[in-house]
C-alpha cells in the first residue's frame, strides 16, 4: 500500500458523525453483559448498514472519472469498504461451556420414511 502524506488521512471524524460514535458507545457500554440487549444493538447496526447502502449510498455514487477516484482514493486511505461480519456459529459455541448435544436434543427429529408428500398415493 503507498504511503500517504498524513494530510490525507481523515483521523477525525465530523462532529455529528463523532457524537454519534459517541452515543453508540455509550449504549454499548450500558448494555454490557447482556447480550441479548448488545444483539439488538448489533441488529439495528446491521439494519442501518444495509438500509443506508441500498439506499442513499448506492444513489450517490460517482458519475464520473474524477468523482470515482476521488471515492476510490478515499477508501485507499481511509480503511477500505464498510463492512458489518457476523459473528459465526463456531465462534458462539466457543464462549459456551461444554456442551452435551445428546441431551441438548434428546427429542429425536422426525425422520421421513419415504420421499413423498403426506397422503400422497404412491
Amino acid at each position: 500500500m503507498a504511503d500517504y502524506p498524513p494530510t490525507d488521512r481523515i483521523d477525525t471524524l465530523p462532529e455529528d458523525l463523532d457524537q454519534l460514535s459517541k452515543l453508540i458507545d455509550q449504549v454499548a457500554l450500558e448494555c454490557q453483559g447482556k447480550s441479548t440487549a448488545l444483539l439488538a444493538l448489533l441488529r439495528l447496526l446491521e439494519e442501518r448498514h444495509r438500509d443506508i447502502c441500498e439506499t442513499l449510498f448506492y444513489d450517490a455514487l460517482p458519475d464520473n472519472r474524477q468523482h470515482l477516484y476521488a471515492l476510490l482514493r478515499d477508501i485507499e486511505v481511509n480503511g477500505g469498504w464498510p463492512y458489518i461480519q457476523r459473528m459465526k456459529l463456531q465462534a458462539l459455541l466457543a464462549n459456551l461451556p461444554e456442551l452435551d448435544f445428546d441431551t441438548l436434543f434428546s427429542t429425536p427429529l422426525a425422520v421421513l420414511q419415504e420421499d413423498r408428500f403426506p397422503d400422497e398415493d404412491k
